[in-house]
């Protein structure tokens, strides 16, 4: 299994499922650290090295929001949510504050184990990238191999996902792409439906990039469709 050397803080109120995932973990060779709630769980994340955070929502203490957005003060570490809220607004709302998936209870393992290989995978950025060199649309530049972007002549931080995002729409400019074909080429063939992603990741990517992103110029909606970049 891809990445199964990497360590894992998993931060769950609920014993029987914060022992499940444990397991399920362990067995294939993951690190583990366990947490019954967001105070825990930042104590060990400030003291172990940690690849990657699955954290509920719903929690004493301190709840799952607020441990996203303290681990997000000063680390870009993948974070899986899991949750028994499913409904849209749950899903934007822990996108935006800077989680990076979302699994809703109850779920399989094989599913939980495709979502965090999935999100690994993408924060791995020394696999080597399909492509080298440089691409230039307009005003916007990106290093492939440096994982560097300029927009405007200024350097924008971008977290892998966003990056990838953005190469992925640049390689294909001027192409209308439908919101499935862009979830399974950036996100992984174990995504498809999440259409909620694409409208959070898009929304940051032109925070960053455009000039005016209520109207941007590179990054276009195209209506029921999907999305495509400015040739």
């Amino acid at each position: 299994m891809a990445l199964a050397k990497s360590s894992v803080l998993i931060i769950d109120d609920e014993q029987s499922l914060r022992d499940f995932v444990n397991k399920n973990l362990e067995v294939r060779g993951f690190q583990t650290y366990t947490a019954a709630n967001g105070l825990e769980g930042l104590a060990l994340f400030n003291t172990e090295d940690v690849d990657l955070v699955i954290v509920d929502l719903m929690m004493p203490h301190m709840n799952g929001l607020e441990t996203i957005r303290r681990i997000r003060q000063d680390s870009l570490v993948p974070i899986i949510v899991l949750s028994a809220l499913g409904e849209e607004n749950d899903k934007v709302q822990a996108f935006n504050i800077g989680a990076d998936d979302f699994l809703t209870k109850p779920f399989g393992v094989r599913e939980l184990l495709a979502r965090i290989n999935a999100v690994l995978r993408r924060s791995n950025w020394t696999k080597p990238q399909a492509h080298s060199g440089r691409l230039l649309r307009g005003e916007i530049a990106v290093d492939l191999d440096r994982h560097e972007v300029q927009a405007h002549g200024q350097a924008v931080d971008l977290t892998p996902t966003e990056f990838d995002l953005l190469v992925y729409l640049m390689e294909n400019a001027g192409k209308v792409l439908p919101h499935q074909t862009i979830l399974q080429n950036v996100w992984g063939p174990e995504y498809g439906q999440e259409s909620e992603y694409l409208r959070v990741y898009m929304g940051r990517l032109r925070q960053k990039i455009e000039v005016n992103p209520t109207k941007p110029y590179y990054l276009r909606t195209e209506r029921g469709i999907g999305y495509s970049f400015l040739d």
